[in-house]
């Protein structure tokens, strides 16, 4: 497994002369690394006595990043097996009409799984932005460069998996699909944007940039 991998060895396998592991794995490992550092500002947050009434917000939103945290984490080798699935329908045998057909149809919904992967990861790394944005609000101002490496990592996520998921909808066929997939892209893009920004003003005046 890949989330099992050592972060030299996970590179190694991402330098190699194979696809997978590749983007899509990359923009779930973005998204995971935002929402540890996220978790991260809520532990050095919880348990000081400047932030005692902030305590049991910042636990929810450290029990929300850690669900988050493990659900990235698993998107990690599931956007690489769903890649390899794509990557298996195309070795199919294709010599007569019928091989063809069935090759063809195999193709077409490996690529519709590894399109709603990358989805997946999209709305994990937006729900990392609208946890870590109150939390890079109220937290602990110390760390709060830590907070916004978490948004900017969990927000290249997201941008990385929208790739992914563009790339193979323009190799599928299924119209509905595609435009149900635009949709819902777009509106997972935008609003990430927006708390990205939101958050990004706030960092800046924190820290007087």
């Amino acid at each position: 497994m890949l989330a099992e991998l050592s972060v030299r060895s996970f590179l190694g396998q991402l330098a190699g002369g194979s696809a997978s592991p590749g983007g899509g794995a990359t923009a779930a490992l973005h998204g995971a690394q935002g929402a540890a550092l996220i978790a991260m500002v809520c532990n050095l947050t919880i348990g000081r006595k400047r932030y005692k009434h902030l305590e049991p917000q910042m636990l929810a939103s450290r029990q929300h990043v850690q669900i988050l945290l493990a659900q990235l984490t698993d998107l990690i080798d599931r956007d690489a097996g769903a890649y390899d699935g794509v990557m298996a329908a195309y070795r199919l045998p294709k010599q007569t009409a019928e091989d063809q057909q069935m090759r063809s149809e195999a193709i077409q919904v490996g690529l519709e799984d590894a399109t709603r992967v990358p989805l997946e990861t999209m709305d994990a790394c937006l729900k990392v932005l609208t946890v870590g944005e109150s939390v890079l609000e109220l937290g602990n101002p110390n760390v709060v460069s830590d907070g916004a490496a978490g948004i900017l990592a969990a927000h290249t996520g997201m941008l990385t998996a929208a790739l992914n998921v563009q790339i193979n909808l323009n190799a599928i066929q299924d119209e509905e699909f595609i435009q149900e997939s635009k949709t819902r892209m777009a509106a997972l893009k935008a609003a990430g944007d927006n708390a990205r920004l939101r958050s990004w003003a706030l960092v800046e005046e924190r820290l007087g940039m």
